[in-house]
């Protein structure tokens, strides 16, 4: 089609909005994100629309895949609209009925509805379901309400119209001073002030500049970018153009994880189409200005998610950060002066531009302004998408919108900030998310990681599994992040065995400021957080791993004896059912009893075990 004008998306926002009001027709919104695919959504989705069609209920029924509706854990999902039913974990066997209850008007069948983890009551409306009733979507805005695959639903939320501004009616010095007064900080981990990081490259000499876009994400329990590309991908787009705008830059790239087949071809053909609609390329919307995107797929790197490291795989080199300064603004990507932000910022910016910076900045705290997403996994019952004003509490985050611990265990800790971030104990469940809270108790924001852990996590054993990471990731190109992680991970691996020493504690806390003071990049710089924050806050662990040789939490299976308690033991066999070598014995109406010959430690027993009975 030919290019674009503002008139004519226009036009294409008031024909879109008619067609897709919700007033016609019932609309079956299935999330097509990667976690409700990979729990069958796509054959669920396939049956839905034959059984439709078999029934001759096309003027009646349409199925429309969205993007990552956010709530994971419920998958496979679809929320009916305009009623906003909330159906949660489908299966083939369930869409003829399901097709019958759309029909009917009555009452959706209780089997398909949202049960409150605490309450135990069912909740049809998805807005009304905690999970979702205590989110503030911004960079999730259209999440689960359009077709990502479609430019036009985009346009008839206001897409483009954000870039459409920038383009006619602000001059670079304006947009930057807007994205300033937004607050606006790097969502990457960093918490930059992104506005003031578009200024010093705008005021940066050269002819040539670039826009490029993080969506290298690494964290283990992270999802964030991902979620956002899969289900809103033109809005990362829009954002970019609107940086290219304010810094003159007429390249962009975008770093995205190759393990991200699916957001990868959805930003891939969001590029072509907004290419076809003029959106991109030369002459945006008849402005006069160009600006094209590619995208760079990364091959798994986690030290790539660092600034320089990205751009030296861009330029076909290995991925190893460099000396700083000179900063990228200055001496960026292939030495020009180049913005970078994540895929979570630039999805906030055409709504900064459109709404205005004092719009963005109405929420969040004195510091940390806007919303957060934040991916929420581990030992907490709605796993999941979220997105919360600055400020919010871990309390309400875990408990008001994760619904608390399952199996009714305590609450232990929670690790923010992914691999290199700290883990938070119970007495600070009341800090404010946001930049500087968070650091004053020993984690990072980082990227919006949250793994929650009860009371049956060991701490210590937790610190080893970051650090493995970590490890395994360092480039090595400096010696304190190189050597010094490998150090500290052999260390962990050591008192989780029980051969952990007297003076491990004092030379790991050493060694950890020392990393930190001297590595090169990020990684090193906080890969030694899991380390110190366990050791702040959980010594006693430590101490009874290394002075007792005992594992209080009982997960470290070299200082586990593996025995059935009597008088604790319910007769119930779970363990006997649950071992995957036969090494449990058991009879009806009997106490259960270990073989510890045949038995091989995989603690299946010791989880499968409701009643703690085994030691």
């Amino acid at each position: 089609m030919s290019k674009l004008t503002v008139q004519d998306l226009e036009q294409i926002k008031e024909n879109t909005q008619n067609e897709t009001s919700f007033t016609d027709k019932t609309y079956c919104m299935i999330c097509g994100g990667t976690g409700c695919h990979a729990t069958g959504s796509i054959p669920i989705m396939e049956a839905l629309e034959k059984e439709i069609s078999e029934r001759g209920l096309e003027e009646k029924l349409q199925v429309v895949e969205t993007g990552c509706n956010g709530f994971c854990a419920k998958g496979p999902l679809l929320v009916v609209q305009p009623d906003g039913i909330f159906y949660q974990k489908l299966s083939l066997e369930d869409v003829p009925e399901l097709v019958d209850s759309l029909m009917d008007g009555g009452e959706p069948p209780k089997k398909f509805l949202y049960k409150d983890p605490v309450s135990k009551k069912l909740i049809p409306q998805q807005d009304e379901i905690p999970f979702f009733a205590n989110q503030m979507p911004r960079a999730l805005r259209n999440k689960g309400l359009i077709d990502p695959e479609k430019i036009d639903h985009y346009i008839a939320t206001n897409g483009y119209f954000g870039a459409a501004k920038a383009l006619f009616d602000m001059s670079p010095d304006e947009i930057v001073e807007e994205v300033k007064t937004s607050g606006l900080r790097g969502r990457g981990g960093a918490g930059f002030p992104t506005g003031l990081k578009w200024q010093f490259c705008k005021g940066s000499p050269g002819d040539i500049k670039y826009v490029l876009c993080n969506a290298d994400e690494g964290d283990p329990g992270a999802f964030m970018d991902r979620s956002i590309l899969e289900a809103d991908p033109h809005a990362v787009l829009e954002g970019m153009i609107i940086a290219a705008k304010a810094i003159n830059a007429h390249q962009g790239y975008i770093y995205a994880r190759t393990e991200y087949p699916l957001a990868i071809r959805r930003l891939a053909l969001a590029i072509e189409h907004a290419l076809e609609y003029g959106l991109l390329g030369d002459d945006i919307l008849g402005s006069g200005f160009n600006f094209n995107v590619e995208i760079y797929q990364g091959a798994g790197a986690f030290v790539c998610g660092e600034e320089t490291a990205l751009m030296r795989s861009i330029e076909g080199r290995r991925g190893m950060p460099r000396p700083r300064p000179p900063f990228p603004a200055v001496k960026g990507l292939w030495d020009r002066p180049s913005v970078l932000n994540n895929v979570e910022s630039f999805a906030n910016v055409p709504q900064i531009i459109r709404k205005g910076g004092a719009w963005y900045a109405s929420v969040g705290t004195d510091t940390s302004k806007g919303t957060k997403v934040f991916a929420m996994s581990g030992d907490v019952n709605n796993i999941g998408l979220v997105e919360v004003p600055m400020g919010t509490g871990l309390r309400e985050l875990i408990y008001d919108i994760g619904g608390g611990i399952p199996r009714k265990k305590k609450f232990k800790a929670v690790q923010l900030g992914g691999p290199s971030g700290g883990c938070v104990p119970e007495q600070y469940l009341d800090t404010p998310v946001d930049y500087e809270e968070i650091a004053k108790v020993g984690a990072i924001m980082g990227s919006g990681g949250v793994i929650v852990m009860d009371e049956r996590t060991c701490m210590v054993d937790m610190a080893r599994f970051f650090m493995d990471f970590i490890q395994d990731e360092s480039c090595g190109k400096c010696t304190p992040c190189r050597e010094g992680t490998r150090r500290l991970q052999q260390t962990l691996i050591k008192i989780c065995e029980g051969r952990g020493e007297a003076g491990d504690i004092a030379t790991m806390e050493d060694l950890s400021w020392v990393v930190q003071e001297s590595a090169l990049c990020g990684l090193g710089q906080t890969g030694p957080n899991p380390v110190l924050s366990t050791l702040r806050y959980f010594r006693d662990e430590y101490e009874a791993h290394i002075i007792e040789k005992r594992c209080p939490a009982k997960r470290c299976a070299d200082l586990l004896e593996f025995r059935v308690e009597p008088d604790e033991c319910t007769k119930c066999g779970a363990c006997f059912r649950a071992c995957p070598v036969e090494a449990v014995e058991w009879k009806k109406k009997e106490v259960a009893r270990i073989d510890i010959e045949k038995c091989i430690k995989c603690l299946t027993c010791f989880d499968k075990c409701r009643f703690d009975a085994i030691y």
